[in-house]
């Protein structure tokens, strides 16, 4: 007897075998994502609705820790602080970072000497580790044989030497300005290529009507530049709310000095992990709800900033 032959597959059936193929792909992102991403969300919010020993479950105490979260001392007075503090992380960068990021790009997009170089050296600090920026930026800013202080020394400006991180009045504004350097660069890219997208027709157009210098960038350039101004600002509210690598990097766990460095981040890990009212306890439970909050309060916001940009938009 003959052996049975195999029928060859038709195309039919070759195409569905291929688009079968493909969507199994993206199985192990997702794995991935969901084993880090979307598995911890539900656990914290979990976590955020029972009473904890420790690192042991206790009873369920519904939204106890919420409550205790914006009510109890001293948990209420630090939750404000750090959320101040987050708000002024925001702030300064937009307008030091995001601010001279524009105005780089835009130099940069008219083709001056140099820019391709200007590129790499603008963008070089963000392929550094976080923590690789934080240590050396605390070396620099060492008040007794940091760079920054032995600079101001030798050009006469001693009257301007400082313990920049041990002074509660300039430790977060030098993490944050610290943080404008490291960022500094994307945001060149991002505003670069949101100049490069605006058709040149625009810019003679706008030469032809008078508008030069500041009226140009008024008139033209910043109502195209909407979808990259959305960007870094959305970019940059998500960064200064989960602020945290660079904070613990430079001035460790405690917000020191005096609570003067805290951000939500760091006093959230704090409470989950230990040291939360500055001695070495654990309060997963309080830890999970300031996760939750911190999450929703993204959330809105970012989704509340799209909703109103988008209708800013100008379609070229």
């Amino acid at each position: 007897m003959k052996p049975a032959m195999h029928k060859p597959l038709t195309l039919k059936k070759q195409r569905n075998w291929k688009r079968l193929t493909i969507h199994l792909f993206p199985i192990p992102a997702l794995i991935i994502y969901g084993l880090f991403i979307v598995y911890p969300l539900f656990a914290a919010l979990t976590y955020s609705f029972f009473d904890w020993k420790g690192i042991v479950r206790g009873e369920f105490v519904g939204l106890d820790n919420f409550k205790d979260l914006f009510t109890l001392q001293p948990f209420s007075d630090l939750f404000w602080n750090a959320f101040g503090h987050n708000i002024l992380y925001f702030v300064l960068q937009m307008i030091f970072q995001n601010g001279l990021a524009f105005i780089l790009a835009y130099i940069i997009y008219k083709k001056v000497r140099g820019s391709e170089f200007l590129k790499i050296a603008y963008f070089l600090p963000r392929l550094l580790s976080v923590i690789v920026v934080g240590f050396l930026w605390k070396l620099i800013l060492n008040p007794n044989y940091g760079a920054l202080n032995v600079i101001l020394e030798k050009v006469g400006l001693e009257d301007l030497e400082k313990a920049w991180l041990g002074d509660p009045d300039t430790a977060l504004i030098s993490i944050i300005l610290v943080n404008c350097w490291y960022g500094l660069g994307f945001g060149v890219l991002i505003f670069l290529a949101g100049f490069q997208s605006i058709p040149k027709e625009l810019f003679e157009a706008g030469k032809l009507d008078g508008a030069a210098g500041f009226a140009m960038i008024r008139r033209i350039v910043l109502p195209l530049m909407v979808p990259s101004i959305m960007i870094m600002t959305v970019l940059t509210f998500i960064q200064s709310f989960e602020a945290f690598e660079l904070v613990y990097a430079m001035q460790g766990s405690q917000g020191e000095p005096y609570h003067s460095t805290d951000t939500l981040a760091v006093y959230f890990y704090r409470l989950a992990f230990g040291g939360s009212a500055g001695g070495s306890t654990t309060a997963v439970g309080l830890g999970s709800a300031l996760a939750v909050v911190l999450f929703i309060f993204i959330s809105f916001f970012t989704a509340l900033y799209l909703k109103y940009m988008q209708k800013k938009q100008v379609d070229l």
